[in-house]
Parts: structure tokens; sequence; C-alpha cells
């Protein structure tokens, strides 16, 4: 490997250790979900739930422009400097320090400066996706913040996400964006056939609009589980006959029955020759395998080579 690719791979595909960062991590997800949750309190509804997600910034994760009363606001986690912050249009601003702290002061202060900017919004305080949920503003148990393994996260997402926007424009048909989900805390990209999907039986709200329509879906994913580590992951909904059995990618990816995804671990890609390329490799194979097996009119929704 040379000195440049080397210094690349440390640079942008960080060691990421579970174990190291499972108190974080897991803090992380309940500011984030209180978060999330003020933007899908205030922001139209979008076929299949986009508005909700978070992006990628050049910071962190941002919120992007939610719209209030008064005008529009944006909430960013910034990982470069370690704070929340929040801006109107009117240019008035509030800040919030990451730092060890519990999800319930989190909540509480993060609340009164949405108030103090005049943004008035009332969310449901219960967490999502997760076992043993605890109100936010009962929750002491989550109160960790190791800066150095946020900002890795944060770098991992930024790498990740540049070559997720690189295989999404190679599609056509409709796509979501490459967008972060707070209820289950990955970054994710779906591709559509453009044909409706059966009817799920005894499917929640939430279940039948994420899904009413065929898609192949890739993402990020920082482990948790029997999954001892971040992953790289794909799926196809409704899955295909023969969908797991199919081959696919590089060499280390495989599939896992219980989730019924591909899985790629993130330190096989980490320490790949070149993450890019191996990433890629994974995002498309693993897409053809759903594509063809699901008959999709991939003429009609690739972009043309070159």
């Amino acid at each position: 490997m040379s000195a440049t690719m080397a210094r690349d791979t440390q640079e942008g595909w960080p060691e990421l250790p579970l174990a190291a960062w499972q108190e974080t991590y897991a803090t992380l997800h309940m500011w984030s979900q209180i978060v999330g949750k003020v933007r899908l309190a205030l922001s139209p509804r979008i076929n299949q739930w986009w508005e909700v997600p978070l992006y990628v910034s050049a910071n962190g994760l941002t919120t992007s422009a939610i719209p209030y009363p008064d005008g529009i606001f944006e909430v960013e986690f910034d990982f470069l400097h370690h704070r929340l912050t929040i801006k109107t249009n009117h240019s008035t601003a509030a800040t919030l320090g990451l730092r060890p702290r519990s999800v319930a002061d989190f909540y509480q202060d993060f609340m009164a400066a949405l108030a103090s900017l005049g943004i008035a919004v009332k969310i449901w305080r219960m967490p999502v996706e997760i076992p043993n949920p605890i109100p936010f503003d009962e929750d002491t148990q989550h109160a960790a913040y190791d800066a150095e393994y946020a900002n890795r996260f944060w770098r991992i997402l930024t790498t990740s996400e540049k070559v997720f926007q690189e295989f999404r424009a190679r599609f056509i048909g409709k796509a979501s964006p490459v967008h972060f989900f707070w209820g289950s805390f990955d970054l994710a990209a779906t591709r559509f056939s453009g044909r409706r999907a059966p009817e799920r039986p005894g499917a929640d709200a939430v279940t039948r609009e994420a899904y009413s329509h065929e898609v192949s879906s890739a993402g990020f994913w920082p482990g948790g589980g029997e999954i001892k580590g971040a992953a790289f992951y794909a799926y196809a909904a409704p899955e295909p006959a023969g969908f797991g059995e199919a081959p696919v990618r590089p060499a280390q990816a495989f599939y896992h029955p219980q989730l019924k995804e591909f899985l790629l671990m993130y330190d096989d890609v980490r320490m790949a020759a070149s993450p890019r390329e191996t990433l890629l490799e994974f995002l498309q194979s693993t897409y053809e395998a759903a594509a063809d097996l699901a008959h999709w009119d991939r003429k009609e929704l690739e972009r043309a080579a070159g």
C-alpha cells in the first residue's frame, strides 16, 4: 500500500471498534432522536418519510432547513467543535456543548434553547427502534460523550457518503437522498423499481409507507446486537427468490438470514487496498442481484456508462 493510500485510509476510514464507543453511540442515538423528532414534528410529510432524516454536513449532521411560523431554522451536530447549534433565518442562534451529559439534561437544554428562539414544538418523548426505551426527559442512564469517537464516526459518514453519492448518480429512476435515519442510526440510500410492492400483512403505518414500492436499499450502520462491529448493508424489499444465494462482491460480503441483508464489515472496507472501490463493488453487486432477480427494467433506470 502506498504512503498516500495508507494516509487516506487512516484519515477517511478510521478504526471504530464498537466496544470502545458503545456508550457514546447509545447517548448520541438518543440525542439525534430528540433533534430528529423536532424535524418530524414541524416538517411537511414527504413520501417514504423523507422529511425525517438528518444529513451529513461539513461539520457533522444537520437537519437542513425546518419550517416554523416565523421562518426557517436549522439544527446541526458539530463533531469538529463538539457543539450543537440552532440557527434561524433571523440571525438568531443558540448553542449547546456536546460533552458527557444525560439524555434528560440534553432534552431539557435543547427544548429550552428552541423556546428561547421563539420555536414552539412538542414531540413524543419516547425513543423508537430500540429495546427498553426510556422517555427522554427521564433518561439519566445514557450520559457518555467521547469526542474522539464521535469525530471518528462523523469522518466515516463523510467518506461513506461520497461513495454513496457516486453510486446514486448511476441511477436515473426514483432514488432517495443519501440520508441519516436517527431511528435506526444509519446512513442509507434507496433505489426504486417504480412498481408498487405487495401490501405487508400486519405492517404498521411507518412500515407501510416506507415499503409501499419495490426497493433496493443500502447503507452504513455502526453495529449492535449480534453484529459486533460497524458494517455496510444491502437488502431488497420485497426480497426476490434467490436473493440470499446470489453471488455478490467482494468475497468478504455475506448474507445474514435473520436480518435478510447482505453485510460487509466496515473493517474489511477500511483495510482494503481501495476502500472506495471495495464499497462500490458491494453496492453495485448487491443492487444487481436485487434488480435482476426482481426483473427491474434496468435499461430505463440506469445511466448509460460514460
